[in-house]
């Protein structure tokens, strides 16, 4: 039996509601729409690159996010010693390379998991909380939140045009 990747139930983010519920409620509709890019396709599906010379795929996408997740969210933000899932210092872009024999639905699971994980860690915690940064700047909470946003954002473009590329199916 092939597998196929199961199906999203994308939720609207909010139009009117406070300021966390806004940046909760557009997250979750960036990373459902990723997601839900990938629903209804075959692994090999999920490895096909967009257009030659480009590498990118819905599938280096799903793990960049994840990879992000845990970064931003935890491994930052939270302070949590965490290893990178994919990210070596030797295969920086081991995300998006080397795909051939990597496992979809375990990488799909893999950022639900860290969705779940992230939510956690943030979860009572003040937009204004302050961390220092990669590059020893302090950032906010917010940030991190609105950083995250134009990153699904970004990359839901990708997804969108690898796609159509794969099958013809274009939305929103």
């Amino acid at each position: 039996m092939v597998w196929i990747a199961p199906e999203v139930e994308r939720q609207r983010a909010p139009v009117v509601a406070d300021e966390r519920t806004m940046l909760d409620g557009w997250l979750d509709f960036h990373r459902q729409t990723l997601l839900g890019k990938c629903a209804g396709l075959t692994a090999e599906q999920l490895r096909t690159a967009s257009v030659a010379p480009s590498g990118l795929t819905l599938l280096g996408l799903v793990r960049h996010a994840a990879d992000n997740e845990r970064y931003w969210f935890r491994q930052q933000f939270a302070r949590l010693d965490l290893p990178s899932l994919y990210f070596t210092d030797s295969q920086p872009d081991r995300d998006f390379e080397g795909l051939d024999d990597a496992d979809p639905a375990a990488d799909l699971d893999t950022l639900r998991n860290e969705i779940d994980l992230v939510r956690q860690a943030v979860a009572g915690r003040s937009l204004e909380e302050t961390f220092a940064g990669p590059r020893g700047r302090d950032i906010t909470l917010r940030w991190v939140y609105l950083h995250m946003i134009e990153e699904y954002a970004r990359h839901n473009g990708h997804a969108d045009l690898i796609r159509e590329r794969i099958d013809g199916t274009t939305g929103e």
